[in-house]
């Protein structure tokens, strides 16, 4: 062992020759030598520690540079989402804006249609009053004319009588002449008469023109609103049919979403309420009215829909720009067993902590560890609908608890049977799980 020192010291006697270090006391003077090796050691021991303490504080350095640059991507994600939410908000204000219009409008040409038909029908009625005075008219005429004809016949056979038992002259031209002056008279009133006639039979020609204009009118307010109700009936398929795709590619019926909406309370608003108009018994049901609570059918099944898509899971869990997928909906190899099996969800991976949001609308049904899962939330939707939130690193809901779509309910983790961290999302319905990846897309098709 010493010849290998002395054989380190003097290698290193070139590069570090011997130093002395003289130490003056008040009665005496020592000195400490110290060797090469010494020298080498302790210039060894000194840049060790200095490296060590550069390296220490470069790490410290680069760890909170790196935590502050994740916090502040992870705020402005959150910043964006709420800023998409408040955007779909404001669509669907415009859009409730846009149908209440329409329903105005719709509600002033019914009333229009019903004051023309009301038109329509008192102009019949007058027509027909008009016919059944003429009616009187002529009876009241054929009648006058035939009692002439009787008076002048019996005015003939009087005279006749008279002047066979008489004799006399006198009296008979006196009776004649009464009844001429009668006849006279009666003459007068049937001239009258006449004349009053012809005026009615003006007013009935007149009244007659009046009804075939009205009739016309209606038969042209009948195509305007045949187009009316055609364009109003083309709108409503364009809106009601992508609607109708959304929820049989998430598997739900829409007979389904209309009959649930509807037994809810204040489903359907008064304007959506069938039209129902009275006649009095005179006229049959109207095809306008039936084609119009046809369409108001229609618009209570858009209102239910956009009710039962704001019911579905159809926002992501998990914001785009933080987290990317991992693994789908099907069958797979297991990362830990190795085994292929089904996979009956989505998986995102993410920084630790990563904010986890409703997808919908519901009801917490459990909050708690549960075997492989790790941290697992389960939340009740209406239809039977349920969501899974797996292997959280921290839950921020309750058992019992309502959220609502977009509402944080824990962070990303990696508790249970998990390789890394990420978040194991499932949609189920009815307890059968089903790709989530299709209410995602139904969601992305309607907003």
């Amino acid at each position: 062992m010493k010849r290998l020192l002395v054989r380190a010291n003097q290698r290193l006697e070139r590069h570090l020759p011997e130093q002395r270090l003289f130490l003056r006391s008040d009665k005496t003077t020592r000195y400490v030598r110290l060797r090469p090796i010494t020298q080498a050691v302790t210039i060894a021991s000194v840049a060790s520690f200095f490296a060590w303490g550069v390296i220490a504080t470069s790490i410290l350095l680069m760890d909170a540079i790196g935590s502050g640059n994740l916090r502040d991507q992870a705020l402005r994600d959150q910043a964006n989402y709420e800023q998409r939410l408040n955007q779909l908000a404001t669509e669907r204000d415009m859009r409730a804006v846009e149908t209440e219009a329409a329903q105005s409008r719709f509600a002033e040409a019914m009333e229009r249609i019903s004051e023309m038909q009301m038109q329509l029908l008192a102009s019949e009625q007058r027509r027909l009053e008009l016919e059944t005075g003429i009616d009187a008219i002529h009876n009241t005429i054929r009648r006058v004319t035939r009692e002439r004809d009787e008076a002048r016949a019996r005015l003939t056979e009087v005279t006749q009588t008279l002047e066979a038992e008489t004799g006399s002259s006198r009296t008979a031209a006196d009776r004649s002449r009464d009844t001429e002056e009668m006849l006279d008279y009666l003459l007068v009133a049937m001239d009258r008469a006449s004349k009053n006639t012809h005026e009615l039979g003006i007013d009935a020609e007149q009244a007659r023109i009046q009804a075939q204009h009205l009739a016309l009118e209606n038969e042209l307010l009948k195509d305007r609103n045949h187009v009316i109700f055609s364009q109003l009936e083309e709108a409503l398929d364009t809106v009601v049919a992508p609607l109708e795709r959304v929820f049989r590619s998430a598997g739900v019926s829409p007979d389904q979403i209309r009959r649930l909406v509807r037994q809810g309370a204040n489903s359907q608003t008064e304007a959506l309420r069938p039209i129902a108009v009275s006649t009095s018994g005179t006229m049959g049901p109207s095809q306008d009215i039936a084609r119009a609570n046809a369409i108001l059918d229609r618009m209570a099944d858009v209102h239910a829909y956009r009710q039962g898509i704001d019911r579905l899971p159809v926002a992501r869990p998990v914001s785009a720009g933080a987290v990317r997928q991992t693994s789908g909906f099907g069958m797979r190899r297991h990362p830990l067993t190795g085994r292929s099996t089904m996979h009956n969800g989505l998986d995102w991976a993410g920084p630790r902590g990563t904010a986890i949001a409703a997808s919908a609308d519901g009801v917490v049904k459990s909050a708690g560890r549960q075997g492989g899962y790790g941290n697992l939330v389960i939340i009740q939707h209406d239809f039977g609908i349920e969501t899974y939130y797996a292997h959280l690193n921290s839950i921020d809901v309750r058992p019992g608890q309502r959220v609502s779509r977009g509402q944080r309910i824990g962070g990303m983790g990696t508790t249970g049977a998990s390789t890394g961290v990420h978040l194991h999302y499932e949609v189920r319905v009815n307890g059968r799980a089903v790709n989530p990846i299709t209410y995602i897309r139904a969601g992305q098709h309607v907003f």
